[in-house]
């Protein structure tokens, strides 16, 4: 049982460091006043999907798998 123990902390480790990386790297969108003199530049052109919008997906899906990580270390540490 120690052994779970030791990897899913490891695992959540990691994964935080992931997604401190990842939140890391993201651009502001709103850079000082100028986005809220201008308001926001939205395109209605849907071509491959740019840079922003990869880490933007890659940071949900870093987040979601965290959270399932913390929900499940959570339960073994509660029950043992």
């Amino acid at each position: 049982m120690e052994i779970l123990k030791d990897s899913l902390l490891a695992l959540q480790a990691l994964t935080s460091l992931a997604l401190i990386i990842v939140v890391a790297t993201q651009t502001t969108k709103n850079e000082g006043l100028t986005g809220n003199i201008g308001g926001p530049v939205t395109s209605s052109f849907k071509g491959k999907p740019g840079m922003e919008e990869q880490i933007r997906k890659i940071t949900v899906n870093v987040s979601i798998f965290w959270f399932v990580i913390s929900v499940i270390t959570a339960g073994v540490f509660a029950k043992f």
